[in-house]
């Protein structure tokens, strides 16, 4: 599989990886431009741009770069190892490091009318969306066709079921506080950046308890958004939706949920 194929596959699963380049070569190096090795965020690779230290320092900045973001142009040569160089076959290189991060997942578990709501809106909103359902025929691409993953599982099956990572956002429509209790220890382990779960406080309040019970601790109950959403008076599938998904963007993007209106100030009268 050639690299832009595995980039492909990469963004189709979810995942990350950083791309190092060879940009510019000059004199004996160990591998031309053009030469390409792809990172992953646990210091994994695939394809080569030379091996030995130089390689080593780049899987070392490439992993810093998935971190923070950012693109890095580094430039090494290969003369002096007393002064740091690493080698000695007399060239010099450049390599560019880019981060490639895929797009961040939406991933609804709980395919009803809510669900299909916040799916349908997700996909616009540029998200990957994934659905999830434990009932046969909910999860579908008939049903969900703005879905790109359609998944049938338990909801403590799915993080091994779709990867969960700190670039993914939960919102669990589910049914009832059974599948709550069931499901929510296996998600609490996950990296997930958003979890939401529906239902009214009593409700919630209810899943609490039992998952104490449990032995799920308040440290991790504390990750769960419930009842999820912004207060907008909402009463439609769509309106939840809307509700549901402007927090989570409040979330993303580290908004406030406060009203951005700005109050004009009363014109003072003439001699006041």
């Amino acid at each position: 599989m050639g690299v832009f194929e595995r980039l492909a596959q990469i963004e189709r699963d979810g995942g990350q990886v950083a791309v190092a380049t060879v940009i510019q070569a000059r004199g004996s190096v160990p591998r031309g431009e053009g030469s390409k090795m792809l990172v992953f965020a646990d210091g994994a690779i695939e394809g080569t741009i030379g091996g030995g230290e130089m390689e080593h320092r780049v899987i070392s900045e490439a992993t810093a770069a998935l971190g923070d973001g950012k693109i890095r142009t580094l430039h090494y040569r290969f003369s002096e190892l007393d002064e740091g160089d690493p080698g000695v076959c007399g060239g010099e290189i450049d390599v560019l490091v880019e981060p490639i991060h895929s797009a961040a997942s939406l991933i609804v578990f709980g395919a009803g009318h809510v669900g299909k709501a916040v799916a349908r809106f997700g996909g616009w909103l540029g998200f990957r969306v994934v659905v999830a359902d434990d009932r046969p025929g909910f999860a579908t691409p008939e049903n969900v066709p703005e879905a790109e993953v359609h998944i049938t599982c338990e909801l403590q099956e799915l993080p091994t079921r779709v990867p969960i990572t700190d670039r993914s956002y939960l919102v669990l429509a589910t049914r009832g506080v059974p599948v709550d209790v069931a499901g929510l220890p296996a998600i609490l382990k996950t990296r997930a950046a958003y979890v939401g779960l529906i239902g009214s406080r009593r409700r919630w309040e209810t899943c609490v308890a039992e998952l104490r019970a449990k032995g799920v601790t308040d440290e991790q109950l504390a990750r769960v958004t419930s009842p999820m959403g912004l207060e907008i008076g909402a009463e439609t599938p769509e309106e939840i939706a809307v509700s549901i998904l402007a927090q989570l963007i409040m979330v993303r993007r580290g908004g406030t949920g406060q009203s951005m209106a700005h109050p004009v100030r009363r014109k003072s009268r003439a001699g006041a």
